[in-house]
C-alpha cells in the first residue's frame, strides 16, 4: 500500500507488519503524476485532503481495494466511483470538532476586535508617541451580547454554539434537516442571514452547498455582520464578500478555506485589511492531527484485515 505523506500518530507504523508499505518523504506534497505512478500496483492508499483521488485515476486502477483518507470531508474523492467498484472509503470524522470550533471563535474574535490589522499597525511602526491613543483608537464589534448565525448545525457547529453561549451570545442557526440544540433557535436562512452579528459556516462541501452563499445572500446579511468560513471553500462566493468587504457593507470576514489552495495571489481578499486570513489550519493541533492520522491508519489495517473500515464514508459497501 501506499501513503501519501509522513504522518503522524502511532498506528501508523502497525501497517508494516500487514504488507508492503511505501511512503512519500517529499520534498513537498505528491503531484498528481506521481499519485498515478505510486498506486499503479498499490491494494491500497491512505491519502490526504490534498491528493485529488478522482474517477479517471480510479478506473486506471484496477487492483485498488480501499482508500483511507486523514480527512473528514471527502470532497477531494469520487465517492461514487469507489462506491460502484465495491471499494471503501475511510476518514476521519469527530476527531476535529473542539480544535476547528476554536479556530472559527478564534477568526470571529480577531475579526471583531481588528487583531490582525492592530498587529501590522505595531510591527510596521506605525504606533508612535503623537497617535498612541484615542477614542477612536481600533475601535472594534462587540462580541458579548451579539447575535451568532451558523450556517450548518453539525456537530462543529454545535461546539461554536456553546462557545458562543459562554460569550453571552444569542445563537441562532439554519441547518438542512430539523435538529433540537439546547439554548440554539433553528430560523430560515433567510432569517439567520438578516438577524446575525456574526455569521459561521459549518458545511460540508456537496453540489447543493456549493455557492450557497453567492451574492444575493450575502447582500442579504446584516449590514455590518461579520462572516467566518472554517468549513470547505466554495459555499462562499469570495468575489462578492471581498466586494460586500471592500463597499464597507459587512465589517469583517474571518476566512480559514478557500475555493482554491494554496489561494492565488490575485483572489481580492488578500488585499483587503479588513479580513483575518489562515490556511486551512482549522484542526492544526498536534493532537488533534494526531488523532485523525490514528483513525486513517485504523480504517487501513481494517481493510487489510478484510474487515469493516470502523470510519466508512460509503458504508453501503458493506451490504453487498
Amino acid at each position: 500500500m501506499f501513503v501519501t505523506h509522513e504522518l503522524p500518530g502511532e498506528v501508523i507504523h502497525q501497517l508494516s507488519g500487514l504488507c508492503d508499505v511505501n511512503v512519500w518523504l517529499g520534498p513537498g506534497l505528491l503531484p498528481a503524476s506521481g499519485l498515478r505512478e505510486e498506486l499503479s500496483d498499490c491494494d491500497g492508499v491512505v491519502c490526504l485532503l490534498t491528493d485529488r483521488i478522482d474517477r479517471e485515476l480510479i478506473e486506471s486502477l484496477p487492483g485498488l481495494r480501499f482508500v483511507s483518507s486523514m480527512s473528514v470531508g471527502v470532497d477531494h474523492i469520487d465517492v461514487q466511483a469507489l462506491t460502484a467498484r465495491g471499494i471503501p472509503l475511510g476518514h476521519t470524522p469527530g476527531v476535529l470538532v473542539e480544535t476547528t470550533a476554536d479556530t472559527a471563535f478564534a477568526l470571529l474574535l480577531a475579526a471583531a476586535r481588528r487583531v490582525s490589522e492592530a498587529d501590522r499597525f505595531v510591527r510596521q511602526g506605525e504606533w508612535r508617541r503623537e497617535n498612541r491613543w484615542s477614542p477612536d483608537f481600533f475601535t472594534g464589534k462587540d462580541v458579548g451580547g451579539a447575535t451568532l448565525g451558523l450556517v450548518g448545525l453539525g456537530e462543529i457547529g454545535q461546539a461554536v454554539a456553546r462557545r458562543a453561549q459562554a460569550f453571552g451570545m444569542r445563537v441562532i442557526a439554519w441547518n438542512r434537516t430539523q435538529k433540537e440544540v439546547p439554548g440554539v433557535r433553528l430560523q430560515s436562512l433567510e432569517s439567520v442571514l438578516a438577524e446575525s452579528d456574526f455569521l459561521s459556516v459549518h458545511l460540508a462541501l456537496a453540489p447543493e452547498t456549493q455557492g450557497l452563499l453567492d451574492t444575493s445572500r450575502i447582500a442579504a446579511m446584516k449590514p455590518g455582520a461579520v462572516l467566518i468560513n472554517t468549513a470547505r471553500g466554495g459555499i462562499v462566493d469570495e468575489q462578492a464578500l471581498a466586494a460586500a468587504l471592500s463597499s464597507g457593507r459587512l465589517y469583517a470576514a474571518g476566512i480559514d478555506v478557500f475555493a482554491e489552495e494554496p489561494v492565488p495571489v490575485d483572489n481580492p481578499l488578500l488585499s483587503l485589511p479588513n479580513v483575518v486570513l489562515t490556511p486551512h489550519i482549522g484542526s492544526a493541533t498536534a493532537r488533534t492531527r494526531a488523532r485523525m492520522a490514528d483513525i486513517a491508519a485504523a480504517n487501513a489495517i481494517a481493510a487489510l484485515r478484510g474487515e469493516p473500515m470502523p470510519h466508512c464514508a460509503n458504508p453501503e459497501v458493506y451490504a453487498r
